[in-house]
Order: C-alpha cells, then structure tokens, then sequence
C-alpha cells in the first residue's frame, strides 16, 4: 500500500472541506513520516529482500510508528494538533484523526505480519503484498473511488479542473518510479525517499489547492 494511502485524503476532503486538502494529504502519510525518520536514524529497522513476493520490504522494528498503540496516538495529536493550530472545526479535526489512523487499517490489509498491536508483538498483517496484481487493482480502486469524489466536491466548490489531474498524475508518478528503479537497502536511502515523496506530496496538495480552508 503506497500511493493507495492518498484514498482516504481524497475521501476526507470531499466529505469534510473545511480543512485545507494539505492536511488531509499530511495526514494520510503521517505515520509513514515518522517511520522514515525513524528508519533514516537507527530507531526503527528495515531492509530490502528482492527474492520476496510482491513488496520487497522487510519492516522488522517500528513500534513507534505503526504499533496501533502508537498509530491511535499519532492520530489523535494530529487531529487535534492541527485542529488547534489551524482554528479548524471539531469535526474537520476528527476527519483529519481518521485518516491518519486509516493509513494503519490499509496497512493492516496489505503487510504481512509487521504491524505491532501493542508495542512489540503480537504481529498482525493480511498479507496482499505477496499477491501483488490483487493489492495493485485494490489501491487502483480505492484511489479512483475517492479521485472521483474529490474531483466532484472541486466541481461543487468552483474550483478550476486542473488540480485534480495534476495531483492524480503526482501520484501515478509515485506508483511507477519504485517498480522501475529497486530500493536501496540501507537505512538513510530507505527513510530519506520516504520522507522526500511524502513531503513533496503535501507541498502539490498545497498547490492545487492554495486557498486556506474552503467554503462549507
């Protein structure tokens, strides 16, 4: 599950406008994020298998990020956090909350068993990524679901039409650059383009949608 995660920023921001789409983007990420920075220092670990079915990630410590435990917490201090900062409504900062914490429940149907339900075990995971034509046409599917649905709330709020494209295109980019270049297996490269493609996103969500907080 990568670019699939960005489903649930679409689905959050047609359902709730009153948070800028930035938020919605960030947080859909956020426990990516910190797994990145994680990762890059030491915290967490990771690796690369190649000779692994489907993603050839090997995700062996990251209590901090993904443990749900830690993702419940991530989620609250975000929503709320943002909530706070940007003088949101409750309820956009309750949106923002959820899609944080859908990022877990996605990753909850693809991973294999990585996933910490508390801090370090058990491990869960359903394990799509081993069948990787089945996990490709699951985030295709949610990611043009939600496309469709946030390009409707656009069209309702007048905004102009490129936006929705260029972000889509953005993310199809996303998809295809790993499978045509293979990760890198130390930690630095692993956590450092993670951070890079996650943060990059936030700042074309920004972009196409540069008005602070839309209209009811």
């Amino acid at each position: 599950m990568f670019v699939g995660h960005y489903a649930a920023a679409l689905a959050a921001r047609a359902a709730e406008p009153r948070a800028p789409f930035w938020t919605y983007v960030l947080g859909c990420e956020a426990l990516d994020i910190v797994w990145g920075g994680l990762v890059a220092t030491g915290v967490e670990k990771a690796s690369v298998d190649p000779h692994l079915a489907g993603s050839a990630l090997v995700l062996s410590h990251m209590p901090f990020s993904h443990a749900l435990p830690a993702a419940l917490l991530w989620s609250v201090a975000i929503g709320a956090g943002l909530m706070t900062l940007l003088k949101l409504p409750g309820r956009a900062g309750l949106f923002i909350g959820l899609t944080v914490f859908s990022h877990w429940i996605l990753d909850f149907l693809v991973h294999r068993p990585d996933l910490p339900l508390l801090w370090t075990g058990p491990k869960v995971g359903l394990g799509l990524w081993n069948h990787a034509v089945l996990e490709e046409a699951l985030e295709m599917g949610l990611l043009a679901i939600a496309g469709a649905a946030w390009a409707w709330r656009r069209g309702r709020e007048g905004r102009s039409w490129w936006g929705a494209p260029a972000f889509l295109g953005f993310l199809l980019l996303l998809q295809i650059v790993p499978l045509l270049s293979p990760l890198g297996g130390d930690p630095l490269s692993l956590g450092g383009s993670a951070l890079s493609a996650y943060l990059v996103a936030c700042v074309i969500a920004w972009m196409v949608e540069p008005r602070g907080v839309a209209a009811t």
